[in-house]
């Protein structure tokens, strides 16, 4: 393999057919630009979607009430199903499929902010500690709730940055006092997330929001985490079973969507996945085959070249040369050509790819692309490797027929051959 003359002859050969070799060259090169290209962009598509996903934990589920639109056990359709507090006791400590639970006590009308001579009319949002780890939430100044502020009814507020800087301006509002609708509440928190439009939200204890507010023991809704689970089917089944203990708890029917809501986000996200593995796996297929249109350009070629030198061959077969001596002669061009060429197509595609993440990533840094479904769309380290070795083995396979006809030739017949 390291014989300087066969080296020597190899590029005497490719120097000779120049156009003949780049051509050949160049079909390896572009199946593996589009392989790069085609995986680079299904990653690109991939891992934007999966951005959109990351402003609420993937196993998250919301539950709301409406009216019943379906008679059940004699009582009739219209009916108002309300949650209670009941119900978050319930979901959280009896039910094994759920992590993580939060109730919300939606608060009446607009409520109006103020602070000194500032004024503004804001989000509230009245939630349980657990909520700051399902949605996410970014607390970059002071706390978020806790479990004392739940049990001791505390009067306490954490606001968005938007709502900081209509309100505080440049003052330090950690500690200050905000009225809602004329009530105290003392800021403990500041969030601020770039990626959500709504930093003009606030959060205060659900408890807090009951009694101030006169909303009782009444629950508008609830978020809740879902244990984790790897198909679709597995987490309807979580949803469902959620859905008909509910029902049990209110006198609804199962089936009547109406009368609650539910969404699961870990059964769109298991879904949506689904439709980029089957994406990936199509974009390989479409990739090889026009990588193997290439090899199959280069196994012809190395026909063609084996016939031109059948003569050649046979002098060297008379001379002595093994078959294995003139295969592995073939075999070693064939390679050269292949891997060289592919190679030079991995890296430009891979290459192109890393700069369009560049252009990306500084699009994101100053500002801009909010929403952008489309985020790193490179080659991973481990896809790279895999398509070394594809090239290696696809110029081996596409020398290995050539070089075969050339260890079977005769010597006889090939002195013979006039070409």
């Amino acid at each position: 393999m390291f014989d300087v003359d066969v080296w020597q002859e190899i590029f005497a050969t490719i120097k000779k057919n120049k156009l003949r070799t780049f051509l050949t060259g160049f079909s390896v090169a572009w199946g593996i630009f589009m392989l790069m290209i085609l995986l680079g962009s299904g990653n690109g598509l991939q891992n934007g979607v999966k951005e959109q996903f990351a402003d609420n934990s993937i196993n998250i589920m919301w539950l709301w009430t409406g009216e019943t639109s379906l008679p059940y056990k004699g009582l009739k359709e219209g009916r108002p199903i309300k949650f209670k507090n009941e119900d978050y006791t319930f979901l959280n400590e009896k039910n094994e499929d759920l992590d993580q639970v939060s109730s919300r006590f939606y608060l009446p009308g607009n409520i109006l902010y103020s602070y000194k001579n500032e004024y503004g009319s804001f989000q509230t949002s009245s939630c349980h500690p657990a909520l700051k780890d399902m949605e996410k939430v970014n607390v970059v100044e002071g706390r978020f709730i806790n479990d004392l502020d739940m049990t001791d009814f505390r009067k306490v507020i954490v606001i968005g940055d938007n709502i900081k800087k209509a309100l505080f301006k440049d003052e330090d509002p950690m500690g200050k006092y905000i009225k809602l609708n004329n009530v105290p509440f003392k800021v403990v928190g500041v969030s601020y997330d770039k990626k959500r439009q709504d930093e003009r939200t606030a959060y205060i204890p659900v408890t807090t929001a009951q009694r101030i507010f006169n909303g009782g023991d009444r629950v508008h809704s609830f978020a809740l985490t879902t244990k984790m689970v790897k198909t679709v089917e597995e987490a309807d089944a979580i949803t469902e079973k959620v859905r008909l203990e509910m029902a049990q708890r209110h006198n609804f029917d199962p089936k009547d969507k109406r009368a609650m809501g539910s969404f699961n986000m870990l059964t769109e996200y298991i879904r949506t996945m689904k439709i980029f593995q089957a994406i990936k796996i199509f974009v390989w297929i479409i990739g090889i085959g026009t990588l193997i249109a290439g090899i199959v350009g280069v196994s012809n070629i190395m026909l063609i070249l084996v016939k031109e030198r059948t003569r050649e061959i046979g002098i060297r077969k008379a001379l002595g040369a093994s078959p294995s001596s003139v295969i592995g002669l073939v075999l070693l061009e064939s390679i050269l050509i292949t891997t060289v060429a592919g190679y030079a197509g991995l890296v430009v595609g891979v290459s192109i790819m890393e700069g369009i993440n560049f252009l990306i990533e500084k699009m994101l840094a100053s500002g801009g692309g909010d929403g952008m479904f489309f985020r790193n769309p490179t080659v991973d380290f481990g896809t790279a490797i895999a398509s070394t070795l594809i090239l290696v083995i696809s110029g081996a396979l596409a020398g290995y027929l050539p070089a075969r006809k050339a260890a079977n030739v005769k010597p006889i017949e090939a002195l013979r051959d006039e070409n």
